[in-house]
């Protein structure tokens, strides 16, 4: 009883964390989902603009998603054994550099290449971020709303790739779709890098990988 209520006298502090985090998730996923249909509208300025033939044309489209799927898996493992927020961090680092050579191709082979780390990024994101999502909310109906939100966001971020990149590739050129999925991992890498701050919970645990859970411990 008196544990409950240390827990409680402290939950204003707790509850606000979580929030930020999901946004920074959220964040993250729609990144991951923005970058599959980005660059459709642009293939035409891309064509032209480092010299795709038409199966480098494919493989622009192609090599993100086939990397990302080929190494989900992979990725959900590696957040298991090493930890989420190491995965997570690791994976934005990893799409975030990609995405600014993708930007600054002037070669096919350089583009291709990209979008391939980016893929292997976005595998490493999208497993990791889920789970530490489901860290953050236990089990109950603040679980069902932030996965809805994720759910809304990974739908929201397939069809505004198409929008953003038509509209990117018009005021700023082909390079600017990949610009902008970068500045919106840095953002997210933002949100996760600083330290995790200590749980101001005298009787409870905090999570390390989560930075800002506090659990009560087991009896």
């Amino acid at each position: 009883m008196r544990l409950e209520l240390v827990v409680q006298k402290h939950s204003g502090t707790i509850n606000r964390r979580p929030g930020a985090a999901l946004a920074a998730l959220a964040g993250a996923q729609f990144t991951v989902m923005l970058a599959t249909s980005i660059v459709n509208v642009a293939l035409p300025q891309i064509r032209a603009g480092v010299g795709l033939s038409d199966s480098g044309t494919t493989w622009v489209v192609n090599a993100y998603g086939l990397a990302f799927g080929a190494l989900l898996l992979a990725g959900g493992r590696a957040a298991d054994l090493l930890g989420g927020r190491r995965v997570l961090l690791a994976g934005l680092g990893f799409f975030g550099a990609a995405s600014l050579a993708a930007g600054l191709a002037s070669t096919p082979d350089v583009l291709i290449a990209a979008r391939v780390v980016q893929g292997l990024g976005a595998a490493a994101v999208a497993p990791a971020a889920l789970a530490l999502l489901m860290e953050l909310f236990p089990p109950g109906p603040g679980r069902g709303r932030a996965l809805g939100v994720w759910g809304a966001v990974s739908g929201a971020g397939g069809a505004a790739g198409v929008l953003l990149g038509g509209a990117l590739t018009q005021a700023w050129g082909w390079p600017w779709i990949f610009h902008a999925v970068a500045g919106g991992r840095c953002w997210s890498w933002a949100g996760w890098s600083s330290p995790c701050p200590r749980c101001r919970c005298p009787a409870a645990s905090c999570r390390g990988e989560a930075g800002s859970i506090c659990r009560a411990p087991r009896a």
